[in-house]
């Protein structure tokens, strides 16, 4: 029976496992994150990253949902950039990531903070119509590596955010592959945002990209400005940067908390 090194990581409670080296295929490391994502017959996690050296200065990410899905991360992206500096993969501070949503920069800020380049959004779309459960008053739309429904309201402690959640995420209105949901309320100066994740098929308490699209929706919409304050259900506070450039946004930058919680053979 074969022994797998693992680290299992987490990026502001969302979390991963991690493989380092070698080059397995897609349907490889599709199994892999069904079965070592499982919470009661695995390890547990949202999702599986494999990191290999991708050259000098640059690091390949490849990333999976626990449900097997092959996706673009951005919690994800953090925790392998950590991972690589810390154990010694990669000596520079400011590398390249060869990810599933193009090459994208991370910066080694501090202990455990990374702050990350996000892909660049085009054509987010305000007010975007649908048939939506009833209450709902707004919802945006738009891409941050993977899509994303931005949907302010008031109670965010009082939103069902697993049936609500769900029920927009295969809504019609998003097309057959469907999206990600970011409930968001706007408290003071922080973005507060809770993310039911397609894929993982529930709440995370974080999302990378989620939070970079509740930030560009929001400061599109004119509610904030950059740099953005945004709160994730885990309590963990993240950072982001950007340039609105007419419908979408550029020069987006996202800051956050990724570590390594433990690491074993299975």
């Amino acid at each position: 029976m074969q022994k797998i090194k693992f680290w299992k990581m987490s990026g502001a409670g969302n979390d991963f496992v991690l493989l380092q080296g070698g080059n397995p295929s897609a349907a490889r490391l599709e199994e892999l994150a069904v079965r070592l994502c499982d919470r009661r017959l695995g390890i547990g996690a949202d999702g599986l990253l494999h990191i290999a050296r991708a050259g000098r200065g640059a690091l390949r990410v490849r990333y999976h949902n626990s449900d097997g899905s092959e996706a673009f991360c951005g919690n994800g992206s953090r925790c392998a950039a950590w991972r690589a500096w810390s154990s010694g993969l990669l000596r520079e501070k400011d590398f390249i990531l060869r990810t599933g949503a193009g090459d994208l920069r991370a910066e080694i800020i501090s202990a455990e903070t990374v702050r990350m380049r996000m892909p660049d959004v085009k054509n987010a779309r305000l007010n975007f119509s649908g048939n939506y459960p009833a209450g709902l008053k707004r919802v945006h739309f738009l891409n941050t590596g993977v899509p994303h429904a931005v949907v302010p309201v008031r109670d965010l402690e009082g939103t069902d955010v697993g049936a609500l959640g769900r029920a927009l995420r295969f809504n019609k209105a998003f097309g057959p592959a469907g999206t990600n949901v970011d409930f968001v309320r706007v408290a003071g100066r922080t973005v507060q945002v809770r993310t039911y994740e397609r894929g993982v098929e529930g709440e995370t308490l974080a999302c990378g990209t989620g939070l970079t699209a509740a930030a560009v929706a929001l400061a599109l919409a004119g509610v904030v400005k950059s740099p953005v304050t945004l709160a994730a259900r885990s309590g963990d506070k993240f950072k982001a940067w950007l340039q609105p450039e007419g419908t979408g946004a550029a020069q987006i930058w996202l800051q956050g908390p990724a570590k390594t919680v433990f690491e074993g053979e299975i």
